[in-house]
């Protein structure tokens, strides 16, 4: 099997309570990362996209933090509308969404 075109990966870390950088999981990741894995699914991209949750990414403070690979792009993901956006216009279109960037893209 040839290795996936796009990698998709979710922050799912959980910090205590009151954290002061806080943590993607309080902000929704879970949901986000089902999601994701719904549009693949729906989009017919199983074998092509793979969206996998992945531990501290280091930047909850700005969460939901999602990475897609091979491009190493950083997004920030709060609604199932961002999620489309995101499969729209970068995974299937191959358009960074720069609204949804956190560090700053080349195009």
């Amino acid at each position: 099997m040839p290795p996936y075109q796009k990698h998709i990966f979710i922050c799912t870390n959980e910090r205590p309570t009151g954290h002061p950088r806080g943590c993607c999981q309080e902000k929704g990741s879970l949901k986000i990362r089902e999601l994701f894995k719904e549009e693949v699914k729906r989009r017919g991209l199983q074998g092509k996209v793979r969206a996998n949750a992945a531990g501290c990414l280091d930047a909850c403070e700005l969460g939901p933090t999602v990475v897609v690979y091979p491009e190493g792009v950083w997004y920030r993901v709060q609604t199932p509308e961002d999620v489309k956006e995101i499969m729209d216009q970068h995974i299937e279109g191959g358009t960074i969404v720069q609204r949804l960037a956190i560090y700053p893209v080349s195009p």
